[in-house]
């Protein structure tokens, strides 16, 4: 993956840091940890095993768990900068949050939670989605990036009025 956009697994983490930084700069982004995630030696984590952690968490307990395990690892890597792409990193965010452990594991291990995250994939592609955050609007409007709270608010104005946000 990283040779396809990257060349290097460094200049990823380089590319990836300077993403972070921006977002630290927004509302929420102030607890991003960008000089321990600087210093840590492991390669730049990639999505896919997150994708199915929280893919087994939501097999477990619906949307509430796929919410709070995209939320554990998402702290894991940003506040406490840990290689969310390590199974022990992986399991032990999954046993914070509760999560019945042997059940959790053999999800996380089934070819069903990969179909299903890579079915999750195709479906945003089909939207047009190719990054994070994206928030999309009756299954056709599409918010992508570091949208303004403003922005939200307008589309949302919009859609409750009946009027086709792209038009405005």
């Amino acid at each position: 993956m990283f040779k396809r956009y990257f060349a290097t697994p460094e200049k990823a983490k380089q590319e990836i840091l300077t993403h972070w930084a921006s977002s630290k700069r927004l509302p929420g982004g102030e607890q991003i940890n960008l000089e321990l995630m600087a210093s840590r030696t492991f390669p730049y984590p990639y999505s896919m095993p997150s994708l199915r952690a929280v893919k087994a968490a939501e097999m477990q307990g619906g949307m509430v768990a796929h919410a709070r395990m995209y939320d554990r690892l998402q702290h894991a890597h940003l506040v406490e900068a840990r290689d969310v792409a390590n199974l022990q990193t992986i399991l032990e965010c999954a046993e914070e949050i509760g999560l019945d452990m042997p059940a959790f594991r053999a999800d996380f291990e089934s070819e069903t939670t990969k179909t299903a995250v890579l079915a999750d994939r195709e479906a945003a592609h089909a939207l047009g989605i190719s990054g994070t955050p994206t928030v999309v609007f009756n299954d056709k409007w599409v918010l992508s990036g570091a949208v303004p709270i403003e922005q939200y608010r307008r589309v949302i104005d919009l859609l409750l009025a009946g009027h086709d946000p792209s038009a405005n």
